[in-house]
């Protein structure tokens, strides 16, 4: 067998979809196609000749979406409220 799984202490991150991911290292030598790749369900890296490498690119590729950035409403600054009274205050104020 030339693929062996890699276990890690802590789990990887799961891609995009949800899926759980998996380290695997290809043991043939870089130019017959091995390497380290980490593959999920949906999707797989490329092979890399480092660990650290292919899990890298696993992060990038899989990390979430950026939520667009709340742009706060401008305050008016040309707008005169009057006071509002209601009936009964203006009777009272009035006598």
């Amino acid at each position: 067998m030339t693929q062996r799984h890699i276990s890690h202490p802590e789990p990887l991150p799961d891609c995009a979809a949800g899926h759980s991911a998996r380290h695997i290292h290809d043991l043939r030598g870089l130019a017959a196609g091995g390497g380290h790749f980490v593959e999920g369900r949906c999707r797989a890296t490329r092979k890399h000749a480092d660990t650290d490498a292919a899990i890298a690119e696993w992060t990038r590729i899989n990390r979430p979406a950026r939520s667009v950035r709340k742009v706060a409403p401008e305050q008016a600054n040309n707008v005169f409220q009057m006071p509002l009274r209601l009936a009964a205050n203006a009777a009272e104020n009035v006598a």
